[in-house]
């Protein structure tokens, strides 16, 4: 079970297109058969091992539920590192659009407009879906992970700016 990828471990074809009812019950099958409580008869080994596979399927399937994840895993499946540490280079059109985000985030959190916060988080979705879009046809048709890591890079930037979009629209509600 060790040795096995993330898809091959849950019987799913390696692409970023996933058939998530077949994930979930994929998932609770495996579970079914490694869930710790099923060994908790067994030997100090067996329970530890059941420990073990018990939480290498759930991980396999935190990382596949997950388009970020799951895109970021494939591309280093495919040899492609994202290097989000090192790599920062962004198109010159994204950064510009992301300040402009960032500008109208600070404005309606500074305003306390619900309103606004809840357009930009709707117009920041609306690009991130398109943007998980580009990075299925990169990976799933293109077979381009080189590219699908570079729009890897730039969903991280949304999904950071959609968290700080809800913590934002939290405070208001909390205030």
């Amino acid at each position: 079970m060790t040795d096995l990828n993330h898809f091959a471990l849950l019987g799913l074809p390696q692409a970023f297109a996933i058939d998530e009812a077949r994930l979930e019950s994929a998932w609770r099958r495996l579970q079914a058969a490694v869930h710790p409580d099923r060994h908790a008869q067994g030997s100090d080994t067996d329970r530890r091992l059941a420990l073990h596979n018990a939480t290498r399927v759930n991980e396999a399937v935190r990382v596949l539920r997950d388009p970020q994840r799951r895109a970021a895993y494939l591309c280093e499946l495919r040899g492609v590192s994202l290097q989000a540490e090192s790599n920062t280079a962004m198109p010159p059109t994204f950064l510009m659009q992301q300040m402009g985000w960032r500008e109208a985030l600070e404005e309606a959190r500074a305003a306390r407009d619900r309103p606004a916060l809840a357009r930009l988080r709707e117009e920041i979705d609306g690009e991130r879906c398109t943007l998980i879009d580009r990075i299925a046809d990169l990976l799933d048709v293109h077979a381009d992970a080189a590219g699908a890591a570079a729009a890897v890079r730039q969903l991280m930037f949304l999904d950071r700016l959609l968290e700080e979009t809800d913590h934002a629209e939290e405070d208001l509600l909390g205030a």
